[in-house]
């Protein structure tokens, strides 16, 4: 069963996002980020190739003739892709076909908590197993 992570109160979801992207690629893990608005989907498509001048995280939309060799597809719905390990949303709704990957990791912005309880309450009331909530905006303990 798909485990669920949300990481709320990111102050700026896109730079929060690339970073995410990039310690799972890293990792050896094929991402899909998924993202229903467009215009969304294409600010992090640039992020991701600006956001540290001396990375490189490679990606291409899924619709890309080399989405089957790219370790990071970019997409408005997962729904019909190819497995990948982990989906990190970056939407304000479910994604379709979330159920299908090992791992989703919700990205909710400072402002968009409401929705993503609206997520949560809906992973949560199916019997998805979900991690405990990061805060990344909260202060690290020590």
């Amino acid at each position: 069963m798909t485990r669920i992570d949300f990481h709320v109160n990111a102050p700026d979801a896109i730079a929060y996002g690339c970073r995410l992207v990039r310690k799972i690629y890293r990792a050896g893990q094929h991402v899909v980020v998924c993202c229903e608005d467009p215009v969304r989907l294409k600010a992090f498509d640039t992020a991701l190739w600006t956001f540290a001048p001396h990375d490189f995280v490679p990606h291409v939309m899924a619709s890309d003739a080399l989405a089957a060799e790219t370790p990071v597809l970019l997409t408005a719905s997962p729904d019909g892709l190819p497995w990948h390990e982990v989906l990190v949303n970056l939407g304000s709704t479910t994604p379709e076909g979330f159920a299908r990957f090992e791992r989703l990791v919700e990205v909710v912005g400072a402002d968009e908590l409401e929705r993503g309880r609206e997520r949560f309450r809906f992973y949560r009331d199916r019997g998805y197993p979900l991690s405990p909530t990061h805060d990344v905006a909260a202060p690290e303990r020590r």
